[in-house]
């Protein structure tokens, strides 16, 4: 998910999902750019079957679908679909079914901080390939000094804000390594036969999950640890969200496709 940054040609590289064109936010090249309302805001995550969620967004994400970890650096991910392109949350006019909980890795954007590793610092980025950015938008990114407007204030503080809390998963998931608490887990459907039989389990996902076993075995005094630091009720709130594997599987059987594997 790292970004690296070109500041000189305001063009960026690397692969952030649902960023296809960012450049760092400029006043000389973006003073007389904005947003505009669009009726179907959240197009742009039709795609994200699978979303960057961070620690404290757990216990409201579990109830909506699974919370998976992926990955050599195990990051935690909403599953909002079971096939890859498809998110079975998100309606055809680019909105989000009723009671579905946003990932503020989706409500940040257009923005995203960048590492400018030649100098140290991260730089604020706009996509600008989004839609909804337009030559004098409602909602402009600069005032005629060219200084950041209210609105591009409040998206730098959201901006700000989702970097302390995904430093903060970074620790959170760090010490599950440290505890040794992670392991393959794998979601499965079975089909049912025309005559009524069961069919032959299909694997519709393999990922790390914390488990139950390993868990229960921890000391004593480390689980109060982690309860007194919060961690604990974070993994409840994971282990609890993978029973909305069937919820997905559900939606999916509902629609004329069947789910098949979604390689989170």
């Amino acid at each position: 998910m790292a970004t690296q940054t070109q500041i000189g040609s305001g063009q960026i590289t690397g692969t952030v999902l649902f960023y296809s064109k960012p450049e760092p936010l400029s006043v000389d090249l973006h003073k007389t750019l904005g947003v505009k309302s669009v009726p179907g805001p959240f197009k742009f995550a039709k795609e994200g079957h699978a979303v960057p969620l961070t620690v404290t967004e757990f216990g409201v994400s579990a109830l909506c679908g699974p919370i998976i970890f992926v990955g050599d650096e195990k990051i935690p991910l909403a599953v909002m679909g079971l096939n890859p392109g498809q998110n079975m949350f998100l309606t055809e006019e680019g909105l989000f079914e009723p009671g579905v909980y946003v990932p503020a890795y989706i409500r940040r954007y257009p923005f995203v901080f960048a590492n400018d590793s030649s100098a140290g610092q991260m730089i604020l980025c706009i996509d600008r390939a989004a839609e909804f950015i337009v030559e004098g938008g409602e909602m402009p990114f600069f005032d005629a000094e060219g200084k950041p407007t209210e609105y591009t204030q409040n998206c730098i503080n959201f901006c700000n804000d989702y970097e302390v809390e995904r430093q903060r998963t970074q620790n959170f998931v760090q010490l599950l390594k440290d505890l040794d608490l992670f392991e393959t887990k794998t979601a499965t459907f079975t089909p049912t036969n025309p005559d009524g039989t069961a069919g032959e389990p299909q694997t519709i996902a393999e990922y790390f999950g914390v488990s139950d076993a390993k868990l229960a075995a921890l000391p004593t005094d480390k689980l109060v640890e982690l309860r007194d630091n919060g961690a604990l009720a974070q993994i409840y709130a994971h282990l609890v969200s993978l029973g909305g594997w069937d919820r997905l599987i559900a939606l999916a059987m509902a629609r004329p496709q069947p789910p098949v594997a979604a390689n989170a």
